[in-house]
């Protein structure tokens, strides 16, 4: 399983170097907000992912630990979910959301850059933010970069699968664009791969994290081209009205 777990990182960040440039690819076409939003989240999970292989070929390294924590562990999933916000909720909930995300970002980069690191509160080869020991609020025990990560995660993974969900539904019930329905569900379930892996890991099973990684990138890379180049191949030849595409 240690052997595995030395590769899985690189191929998960392939697949989401892969994914991101399909995702912005889309927004340099359609210059769609939502689009945009889920190019920079699908670099996170990319830049998590390579910070993970480096950290399994070249052993500790604390700027290779920040880097994986604000993108990998602190970002990705936020990001992932305001651009399902921006897809399905109105522009100005979806703007106030978005500053509040982009305050919280820079308040994590900050937090991360000035944390203290301690690797031995990590099992030997693993990334995790048990590393982080400072700097606590007056009286806490949390290291305050330990205490964002709950939020981003909880906001990002409601709003991307949730999104997902509803998104699935309302194409079921209306009995059109079938391709969307099953590209919303590889989608969600992608997404919520990670999130289980990340609960393993932090229950002790620190093994399960990469592989759900990988199962989660190429689900969700899966979802979005079965939600797009689909109707396109079953448009070809045949005019449609221009739809919008989740």
């Amino acid at each position: 399983m240690e052997l595995l777990n030395a590769y899985l990182p690189f191929v998960s960040a392939a697949v989401s170097y892969f994914f991101a440039f399909a995702v912005l690819r889309r927004y340099s076409v359609g210059r769609r907000p939502y689009s945009l939003i889920w190019g920079v989240g699908l670099i996170f999970y990319a830049l998590g992912t390579t910070m993970e292989a480096l950290n399994g070929l070249l052993g500790w390294n604390p700027t290779v630990f920040r880097i994986w924590y604000f993108s990998g562990a602190m970002m990705t999933a936020a990001w992932l979910g305001q651009g399902t916000v921006y897809l399905l909720a109105r522009r100005w909930a979806a703007h106030l959301l978005m500053g509040l995300l982009l305050l919280i970002s820079l308040a994590g980069l900050f937090l991360i850059q000035q944390a203290e690191l301690d690797p031995t509160q990590a099992a030997a080869g693993q990334l995790s933010g048990q590393v982080i020991v400072g700097p606590t609020l007056s009286g806490g025990q949390t290291p305050l970069p330990r205490l964002i990560t709950p939020i981003t995660n909880i906001y990002g993974t409601v709003a991307l699968v949730g999104g997902a969900i509803y998104s699935a539904w309302i194409f079921w019930r209306k009995r059109i664009l079938q391709n969307r329905v099953i590209g919303n569900i590889l989608i969600a379930v992608g997404a919520l791969s990670p999130a289980w892996g990340g609960t393993l890991a932090r229950l002790g099973q620190p093994a399960y994290l990469y592989a759900s990684e990988l199962i989660g990138a190429i689900l969700m890379f899966s979802g979005f081209l079965w939600a797009t180049q689909q109707e396109e191949k079953a448009a070809e030849g045949k005019p449609q009205p221009a739809q919008k595409l989740a």
